[in-house]
């Protein structure tokens, strides 16, 4: 259900709209690219843990994506001195958030991850289901699967979200006996989450001059952003607070990508964030924006 049908159907709108420029409601994610240590090590995790595929590797890089198709989710890129991710995190990478296409592969998925001895957090956040874990280098993972958008609720203008305890048993339960084979076709990059040292300076890129749409403001600590009705594309999050900005010699979020319809789509977004005065390059018909804490995100025209 978009933002549009959403209106009509409870006569108010959802969220709150930019002021300005706001990013077209089809805008969605597309593939994260993460500096590492060890790219085998990593690849032992990615593909034996996550069940992702590769789909190319060079000596110092993969890509890396579901089964049964051929779209990337993640990129790791090999800095053999990178520092892992400390306890406390670093301004930039909270986690990304890897979209199930059902609650039954979730199920599949959790009971993989009990078959293999793998320790992960699971919570129920009523609009979805997740569970969570980190890469041999701390850097943070969500795995989830949403529920039915006619079920979520709102309170005003406000989506209901929430942290839970995940009813585990009856999510293995949808799974029906089936066994995980990996991540199965429309698995995508749901979300990505950021650590930043302040809201209002979240809000100000990523809302004001990017044009994401706010969904939920009253969580303690973080801000929930989005385009087209979904219950977050972003999440921004002060947790971290007095922790350093992460930097090329650690392990880190390099880059994540924000698909737009078209380039003029890309082109209008980098034109207003510009406008605001934060810094945007063109980078062959793209454009690579960088927010208040040297994180980077990538503006990618739809590819027809």
């Amino acid at each position: 259900m978009t933002t549009n049908e959403m209106t009509a159907t409870f006569g108010v709108q959802m969220g709150i709209r930019p002021k300005g420029y706001r990013l077209p409601e089809s805008t969605h994610l597309g593939r994260v690219r993460l500096q590492v240590a060890d790219l085998d090590r990593s690849l032992l995790f990615y593909e034996k843990v996550l069940g992702m595929r590769v789909i190319m590797r060079s000596a110092d890089s993969v890509s890396l994506g579901p089964h049964g198709a051929d779209r990337e989710i993640v990129h790791l890129r090999q800095l053999r001195s990178a520092r892992p991710v400390p306890r406390r995190g670093l301004l930039g990478l909270y986690h990304f958030a890897i979209l199930l296409p059902d609650r039954a592969s979730l199920g599949r998925f959790v009971a993989h991850l009990a078959e293999a001895g793998v320790y992960a957090g699971m919570s129920d956040h009523f609009v979805s289901e997740a569970v969570y874990l980190t890469d041999p280098d701390g850097l943070g993972i969500e795995v989830y699967a949403d529920r039915p958008r006619d079920a979520w609720r709102y309170d005003e203008r406000q989506l209901f979200m929430t942290t839970n305890h995940l009813d585990v048993d009856d999510l293995v339960r949808s799974a029906r006996g089936e066994h995980w084979t990996g991540m199965p076709p429309g698995t995508l990059l749901g979300h990505v989450h950021l650590y930043v040292d302040d809201i209002d300076k979240a809000e100000a890129f990523y809302h004001d001059a990017l044009g994401f749409d706010k969904v939920v403001w009253s969580y303690p600590g973080a801000l929930f952003m989005s385009a087209g009705g979904y219950h977050h594309h972003l999440g921004t999050n002060t947790w971290a607070k007095g922790a350093p900005r992460a930097t090329d010699a650690d392990a880190r979020l390099l880059e994540w990508e924000i698909v737009v319809p078209t380039k003029k789509d890309a082109d209008e977004a980098a034109k207003n964030v510009m406008a605001a005065r934060y810094e945007a390059k063109p980078e062959n018909g793209e454009w690579v924006l960088t927010d208040p804490w040297g994180t980077s995100l990538r503006l990618v025209p739809e590819k027809k």
